[in-house]
């Protein structure tokens, strides 16, 4: 199965698993989406995450999923920039997300990163979703 927007689909299957109470959820593995579960991992929105290679199948991330007293610690987690509509932002005007109790995940040409990451390394680039 193709899949147009990966990030969206991360995204997706992370929120479905947070609302059924899931403690991991399996995502198709790639370089970019590494990258954003590296930028979650760090910031302390998920446990981690750990790629299976089965025999005669692709490979995935097994995420685990956060929670602090029963309730999943992203509240909310929101798509930005989209296939049909992409949305860039140079370091003076990244988006501080909850006046910075949350995080936007911003691709740029240092790698992705975290909003507060791409302002102490002076870089701006597409703002993939954000997190709180």
């Amino acid at each position: 199965m193709a899949i147009n927007d990966p990030i969206g689909d991360l995204i997706t299957r992370i929120r479905n698993a947070q609302m059924r109470r899931h403690s991991k959820t399996a995502v198709p593995a790639s370089k970019l989406r590494g990258w954003v579960l590296d930028v979650l991992t760090d910031e302390g929105y998920i446990r981690g995450y750990s790629r299976v290679e089965l025999e005669g199948e692709k490979p995935t991330f097994e995420v685990e999923l956060k929670y602090y007293d029963g309730a999943p610690v992203i509240s909310h987690i929101k798509r930005v920039s989209k296939p049909g509509r992409r949305v860039y932002s140079s370091v003076a005007d990244l988006p501080s997300v909850r006046n910075g109790l949350g995080i936007s995940v911003v691709s740029t040409p240092k790698g992705v990163m975290s909003d507060n990451a791409a302002r102490s390394a002076n870089v701006g680039g597409e703002v993939l979703f954000q997190v709180y």
